[in-house]
């Protein structure tokens, strides 16, 4: 709380009543500090305000997730015509369902963006490890939260969908066809299996929200990162966190509303299969069966192994290593701002897991096949080799002294371009 004083406006209660409140419960105190006087770097970009954004995505999934729980009915025999009922009798019924299928994407997507930035920034390094570690897990339980959720519907995709996925379990040698029957509640995948993704898709969510108060006060405990990779230098370096970037979230939040609400309203089925909107048959197999497609890089390296337990282990590595991150990359310049040979790897590997998630999409055979196993090969190459070797060859540009220094400097620069 000093550190955060030292920079902002401390707190005062102005009445008898907040007096009485702040000494016995400090919550406005804490929230003043955390948000209003929270000494935030002066030069932060518009990629700094995907964080705020996906509080929003998080916040709008429990609530209209809780909402739909309401008029879901988790039955094999029921759970396909609850979602028509949905759409069709409940009021707002088929908006409340779009704004949750829709934002599922829209929160992939801005994590996506929050990740990205980050490797580019160097957000995992010290002393962010645990901040970042902490943001790995919270995409972990997203992406089991919706995997599960994508079931619930009981369409054709749903239904395979689970028995694909759930599957790879058997591949796990002594425990594995354990953990795959007590995921399907027996012997294949069934009511038992719905009922089980229902109760942990409604569960995750919250502990989702959990992880992200723990994301958050880990963020706080060590400050923000900053687009140049600098520490801060003293109270110049800084400003208030509201109102500077209230507003600045606020505004990238509503550009990503105009996004989120033209999917919602023009095109909500777009960034789904059409396969699940025929109610799941066992007996009848569709032609390609494919994931949602924020899953799509990761089925890609699955499939792209020809063992499938090879498979299973590749394709869960692929987002262990992120975990790792912090002690793989041996250089001490965070940015990529100053770091003109990872730049240039950088956009090779955000080229390469857009090309994978393309591949993920296709049948597993021919050139698509040969690409994927090319693609998986560098995704591995990328973290294990080249973030170790960049710290040891790399010759970085010369770092700012300051975060202001930096800003007046770009500041002059512009001045005098104009000026020409």
């Amino acid at each position: 709380m000093s550190k955060i004083s030292t920079y902002g406006k401390k707190y005062e209660p102005k009445s008898g009543v907040s007096r009485w409140f702040d000494e016995r419960l400090p919550l406005p105190r804490l929230m003043h500090n955390s948000v209003n006087a929270f000494p935030t770097p002066r030069n932060l970009n518009y990629w700094y305000t995907f964080g705020g954004v996906l509080t929003f995505c998080l916040i709008t999934q429990i609530i209209t997730g809780v909402v739909l729980s309401m008029h879901y009915t988790a039955n094999s025999e029921l759970a396909f015509g609850s979602v028509e009922h949905i759409m069709r009798n409940v009021n707002y019924g088929w908006l409340i369902r779009y704004i949750h299928a829709v934002g599922a994407s829209m929160f992939f997507l801005a994590v996506y963006v929050h990740i990205f930035r980050g490797l580019y920034y160097g957000s995992y390094k010290a002393p962010r490890e645990l901040l970042w570690i902490l943001g790995v897990v919270i995409y972990l339980l997203m992406t089991a939260t919706a995997f599960m959720g994508y079931v619930l519907p009981w369409g054709q995709m749903s239904f395979w969908g689970a028995t694909v996925i759930t599957n790879l379990f058997s591949a796990i040698p002594v425990v594995g066809g354990t953990i795959t029957e007590w995921l399907w509640g027996g012997f294949a995948v069934d009511n038992s299996t719905l009922n089980r993704f229902f109760s942990l898709h409604y569960l995750l969510p919250f502990m989702i929200f959990g992880v992200v108060i723990l994301h958050i006060w880990s963020l706080h405990v060590t400050g923000n990162n900053n687009p140049i990779g600098i520490s801060v230098k003293d109270e110049q370096d800084t400003i208030p966190f509201s109102p500077y970037y209230t507003v600045k979230d606020a505004f990238a939040l509503v550009c990503f509303l105009i996004l989120f609400a033209w999917f919602v309203f023009y095109n909500p089925n777009i960034l789904g299969h059409s396969d699940n909107y025929i109610e799941a048959n066992p007996l009848s197999t569709p032609a390609h069966i494919v994931p949602e497609w924020y899953l799509l890089p990761f089925y890609a390296i699955l499939r792209a192994i020809p063992s499938k337990i090879g498979g299973v282990i590749f394709m869960f590595s692929a987002i262990a290593i992120l975990f790792l991150l912090p002690w793989l990359d041996t250089s001490k310049i965070r940015s990529a701002t100053f770091r003109p040979l990872y730049r240039q790897f950088f956009w090779i590997f955000l080229a390469n897991c857009l090309v994978l998630g393309y591949l993920g999409s296709q049948n597993p055979e021919g050139g698509y096949l040969i690409a994927s196993r090319i693609c998986t090969a560098y995704y591995f190459i990328h973290f294990l080799v080249v973030f170790p070797l960049l710290g040891i060859i790399e010759t970085p540009k010369p770092l700012p002294e300051s975060i202001t220094k930096s800003v007046l400097e770009k500041i002059k620069t512009k001045e005098i371009e104009e000026n020409k």
